[in-house]
């Protein structure tokens, strides 16, 4: 049983979110939309999560629903102009709202320490290098995502960038910046088997990267393709997702650590 959606604003960041009922303890899930979605688009998605005992928080992104101002085919001819310029930085400030996110949920609501994160293509890729920043999430799930800000073998263009864009590219990009996740959060990457618009071979190299210190501590990096699909949001992607949050439901409702 849960208690519905909700919304609230933190600052100028919009957020919906849905809870479970009851008093307990509960384990946190930040759900980020997609690219040119809003937050509304998730809100099935943190209905599940509720209904399986959850916290399910979820926000417009910059530039996003809310924040933005324009149409969504609008945003997606301007971006896709050229990706290094425009979605980089949209990327770079949503994972530096991440923190705060999660202090304004842990101040309202009665969760764990411990968080997951996850989201849909672009929210999936803030959702692995926001893990990389904020040292309280130990679980990801990202679904069409990469960990990749390149994306080597894309067929979009990926366009320039000039010195502020490399800048928050050095900053943030998760390849790049293995040192952040010596915390070793479980990491699940879901992918589209034919999907060359965020080839999965960006999860593949972050694995092969990452793969002797996450087994050095026995966590897991793991990467699930669903064959024939390309880039899309499917219903067995969903429930990959959510399976690997609840993987971890034990333990999170286990004594606080």
């Amino acid at each position: 049983m849960t208690t519905g959606l909700r919304t609230a604003h933190l600052g100028e960041v919009p957020l919906l979110w849905a809870e479970p009922a009851g008093a307990v303890a509960r384990p946190l899930v930040l759900w980020l939309h997609a690219f040119s979605w809003t937050k509304e688009e998730v809100a099935r998605q943190l209905s599940d999560l509720a209904a399986r005992g959850f916290v399910a928080v979820s926000w417009d992104l910059p530039q996003h629903g809310e924040r933005g101002s324009e149409t969504p085919e609008e945003i997606r001819l301007r971006v896709r102009s050229d990706l290094r310029r425009h979605f980089w930085p949209i990327l770079a400030q949503a994972v530096e709202e991440v923190p705060a996110i999660v202090d304004w949920a842990v101040a309202h609501f009665d969760v764990r320490p411990n968080v997951a994160i996850g989201g849909v293509s672009m929210g999936g890729d803030i959702a692995v290098a926001a893990a990389g920043i904020d040292r309280r999430i130990d679980r990801v799930a990202a679904v069409l995502a990469t960990p990749d800000w390149l994306r080597p073998g894309s067929i979009e263009p990926q366009g320039t960038a000039d010195e502020v864009q490399w800048g928050l590219y050095r900053r943030f990009d998760p390849l790049t910046n293995a040192g952040h996740y010596s915390h070793c959060p479980e990491m699940l990457f879901v992918c589209g088997g034919e999907d060359r618009q965020v080839p999965p071979e960006g999860a593949g190299a972050f694995a092969d990267l990452l793969g002797d210190m996450y087994a050095k501590r026995h966590r897991r990096l793991a990467i699930a393709r669903e064959g024939g699909i390309a880039h899309r949001f499917t219903p067995w992607m969903w429930a990959e997702a959510m399976a690997w949050f609840e993987a971890g439901l034990a333990a999170d409702l286990g004594p606080s650590r």
